[in-house]
């Protein structure tokens, strides 16, 4: 007497022989985990919510962070110090997403070609960074981070900071009518090496 278990929707066996069929019940597993994961973080307040103190980026600052990946300094510096303690005796505090609530996109990631940024902000001085930025090698010999001399005279391109900031605060970032008025007058005149150095030295300043 034998008995068939092939009857009604798929067979072991079949799926394991459909190249095709296995890849998309593959690819539906792992969306429906990726959800499982990603979705109640919207929701929780831990990842929402600014941490205390934390204030969108000066006119000064959001342009110094559009040249920052303009440049592509993410492809070498990360700015997530992860809760490993390698990690926090070099460079402080994990980082927590409360302080990145305002950032679009976040500079998250684990490339360690160069150190992490994420507490750099007072670490050094505004001197220090710009003659680093200048020509990194004349700080530390046996850097292979490029220099970025033309920034020192390139002037910041003014006239683009308030649509910017109007598209950042319709994704929640509250940058009030002032913010936006005034930011092309903020900045006038200034480097793109000073916008920089600017955005460096606000980075992870609230939790210590």
């Amino acid at each position: 007497m034998s008995t068939n278990n092939s009857s009604g929707g798929f067979s072991h066996g079949t799926i394991e022989t459909n190249n095709g069929l296995m890849i998309v019940l593959i690819l539906i597993v792992l969306l429906f985990g990726g959800l499982v994961e990603i979705v109640p973080l919207f929701f929780q307040k831990s990842t929402t919510q600014p941490v205390e103190g934390l204030k969108p980026y000066t006119a000064l600052q959001l342009a110094g962070r559009d040249i920052y990946q303009r440049e592509g300094c993410y492809n070498c510096h990360s700015q997530m110090i992860r809760p490993f303690r390698a990690e926090t005796l070099r460079y402080g505090h994990y980082s927590l997403a409360g302080e990145f609530v305002y950032d679009h996109p976040f500079q998250w990631g684990s490339k360690r070609t160069g150190p992490d940024l994420h507490r750099i902000g007072g670490k050094y001085s505004d001197q220090w960074q710009m003659t680093h930025l200048n020509n990194p090698r004349d700080l530390v010999p046996e850097s292979i981070m490029p220099a970025y001399p033309w920034l020192k005279t390139a002037l910041v391109d003014a006239e683009s900071l308030p649509s910017h900031m109007v598209g950042l605060r319709k994704v929640g970032v509250p940058y009030t009518d002032a913010d936006i008025a005034g930011a092309t007058e903020a900045v006038k005149g200034k480097t793109e090496m000073e916008a920089v150095v600017a955005y460096l030295q606000g980075l992870g300043l609230l939790v210590k």
